[in-house]
């Protein structure tokens, strides 16, 4: 089976592995104990959280450990929220965003919250002027994604971030995407969030940066964890192996950006070589290099993707958090396309494991598979 689904989750590395196990082992206490065993494991958390603050350039207290990218999404935009008092709040989000964000964001709407999607244009980008049709006098957050998980589409959030500022509005970004692949830096925004399975680490932990500028308030009093944000024991071996793939791989950053180029340029050529109908959806030179959207057109994604996964290819439809779901990928509804054509989407997102020999494999898999498929539909 040739994996082609990193952008749902990456295989753990070798040395997150090792970190895993060895502070499971050796460092197994309670970092809230007050004896020597509790103060490693301290000590530990307090290091790994620097790690990630550097990545981030931020500083460490401006850090906070979550279960999951989700969970850190989520926690992030609540903690900002809680630091403003305004009658009926505002808050726009990209008609986009990740699931995590649309949902929490959409059950604000319970609370008293207006809640606006910013559209994105024909190539998945948010501009400056449609966010500025939007904002009013209770405006008090916006959250735009960095880099979409489908389509790899990257958004300008540094000249978003920099406009918010200048209004005072609050700014969040869903940074799970792009956490070691591009630079992210904390100073564009007021929070942003990460993940540690994305970066090759384990899964069950995220974290979420939150600007020391505001004072946020513990949705459960006397929670004493992660400055109150988070109740419940950190996962120490999980958050140290976190840091440990993210150091490891921001150092891989930019080789493994010019090994994805090189992939998809690769691939995207030997599909057009074989004659073969599709769309690579999104601004080409504004997308992450390892997410591939791509459009087949005349056959369904879903049957695509099984006929993949029989063939030895594994790839999706989209984010994994949105599996089951019947209707037309909905970030290619954002784009403007059809129900028909939303529902021809692919995502191909590659990895350390993915080379160049396996490029023409990929391509004669599908080109089987579109084949058959249209002989059928022919007869």
């Amino acid at each position: 089976m040739i994996y082609l689904d990193h952008a749902a989750t990456t295989p753990i590395s070798k040395t997150a592995l090792e970190v895993y196990v060895n502070v499971s082992q050796h460092y197994f206490g309670n970092p809230s104990s007050l004896h020597d065993i509790g103060s490693e494991a301290k000590q530990i958390l307090d290091a790994s959280r620097k790690t990630i603050a550097n990545l981030l350039h931020c500083e460490s207290d401006e850090i906070y450990f979550t279960g999951s990218g989700t969970e850190a999404n989520q926690l992030a935009i609540q903690s900002l929220l809680s630091s403003v008092q305004v009658e009926n709040p505002h808050v726009i989000i990209s008609n986009t965003e990740h699931s995590s964000v649309r949902n929490f964001v959409n059950s604000l709407k319970d609370k008293g919250y207006e809640v606006s999607e910013v559209a994105v244009d024909e190539h998945g980008l948010v501009s400056i002027e449609s966010i500025k049709e939007l904002i009013t006098e209770q405006t008090v957050l916006v959250s735009i994604q960095h880099a979409n998980s489908e389509t790899g589409v990257i958004q300008h959030v540094e000249e978003i971030g920099m406009f918010l500022t200048e209004k005072g509005i609050l700014f969040h970004s869903d940074c799970v995407q792009t956490f070691c692949k591009i630079g992210v830096e904390a100073e564009w925004v007021d929070a942003l969030s990460v993940s540690s399975h994305k970066v090759y680490g384990p899964k069950g932990v995220g974290a979420f940066f939150l600007s020391k500028k505001h004072t946020a308030n513990p949705s459960i009093k006397n929670t004493t964890q992660e400055k109150g944000l988070r109740a419940g024991t950190e996962n120490v071996p999980a958050v140290a192996a976190f840091a440990a793939a993210s150091k490891q791989l921001f150092g891989q950053r930019n080789e493994e950006f010019i090994k994805y180029t090189d992939l998809r340029q690769r691939l995207l050529e030997g599909l057009t070589k074989a004659g073969i109908s599709f769309t690579d959806e999104g601004k080409n030179d504004q997308k992450l290099p390892h997410i591939l959207g791509l459009r087949f057109r005349g056959i369904e994604g879903q049957y695509l993707m099984l006929e993949c996964s029989q063939a030895g290819l594994a790839l999706s439809t989209g984010s994994a958090c949105k599996v089951g779901e019947d209707a037309p990928n909905q970030t290619m509804k954002a784009f403007g396309r059809s129900d028909d054509e939303a529902r021809e989407f692919i995502r191909i997102s590659l990895g350390k494991e993915n080379s160049p020999e396996q490029i023409p494999v990929i391509i004669e898999k599908i080109a089987t598979i579109l084949e058959r498929h249209f002989a059928k539909v022919k007869f």
